[in-house]
């Protein structure tokens, strides 16, 4: 059975003639009655009765022929909104970030986002690069913000931005004083790092590899948080210095006076942000989408904040 001769028997009802019924489908007549017949086999019932006085319909193709008009309204709409959603920005875009981005990246581009494309619906996912990377694979997102590096096969990835990193110390740390920090002289203090499975952590990590004795020894390194925000709190309590990515050194959530962050001294220690999506995406309109405005928009506001920092 086919689309072509449900048409076939929908042109003979209206026209009552298969001479006018293969005329109005573009097809000589023997063409249509062995496409009717094919069908009146397929199914066991005779559809027409062909007489002198003209052709008419059984009483089981009255039936038959008003499924095959649903049929063919519901073949017309699917294909209305298959046009329909190839605009690539009337489907939602999914987004997934890792932890020590989203929080951070989202609350500026998601405005932004909606002011380039109204139209435009996001799905937003805060998780692991590990879990990201799964959702990836299996189409359960669309693209992925994450840290360099970051491989996978016939997955794309574009560098967005460079994202240096800074020194969060409580206000009265001796450091306070300086104008920027040495990594080296990381090992000194009591570092506080994020917990295994965080790729920001490993990045802190190789920032200052004098750490890694006090990972392994634990001689300076007091506590671990499970995010930034833990972390922020952590140094607030006096627990120790950390290390944070520029978009999360914000202190507008503390009182003037109470925390400060410095900056590493040059070559300042920094990561790579990336957005990844599967190279069979078919809205490459809504990606380009979503870096341009991350390139002009968000990446060069977290710029602006780190050096007025």
């Amino acid at each position: 059975m086919t689309l072509t001769e449900i048409r076939y028997i929908i042109a003979v009802a209206d026209e009552k003639h298969f001479g006018r019924a293969a005329s109005r489908c573009f097809v000589s007549q023997p063409t249509l009655s062995i496409g009717v017949k094919r069908l009146e086999d397929e199914l066991g019932v005779t559809l027409f009765e062909r007489s002198k006085s003209g052709v008419h319909l059984t009483a089981v193709a009255e039936q038959l022929v008003e499924k095959a008009r649903d049929i063919l309204r519901e073949v017309d709409s699917f294909k209305e909104l298959s046009d329909h959603l190839k605009d690539p920005f009337l489907a939602p875009l999914r987004i997934g970030a890792i932890y020590t981005i989203g929080p951070y990246l989202f609350p500026s581009l998601l405005p932004a986002l909606k002011t380039a494309e109204p139209r435009l619906k996001l799905y937003i996912e805060e998780s692991f690069t590990g879990t990201l990377r799964q959702m990836l694979k299996k189409g359960q997102l669309d693209a992925i913000i994450v840290a360099l590096p970051f491989t996978e096969p016939d997955i794309e990835v574009r560098e967005l931005y460079t994202e240096p990193f800074e020194v969060l110390l409580p206000a009265k740390h001796p450091w306070s004083s300086e104008q920027s920090i040495p990594p080296k002289n990381l090992h000194t203090e009591n570092v506080l790092l994020l917990g295994e499975g965080h790729c920001f952590r490993d990045q802190v990590i190789d920032a200052c590899p004098a750490l890694l004795q006090s990972v392994y020894n634990r001689d300076n390194l007091v506590a671990e948080g499970s995010s930034l925000e833990t972390l922020r709190h952590m140094v607030a309590s006096g627990l120790g210095v950390t290390v944070l990515p520029a978009s999360a050194a914000g202190l507008e959530n503390y009182a003037p006076g109470f925390l400060t962050t410095k900056p590493f001294t040059k070559p300042e220690p920094s990561r790579i942000v990336a957005v990844a999506w599967r190279k069979q995406f078919p809205r490459m309109e809504a990606i380009e989408l979503l870096i341009d405005v991350i390139r002009k928009q968000v990446g060069p506001e977290l710029n602006a904040r780190h050096q007025a920092a």
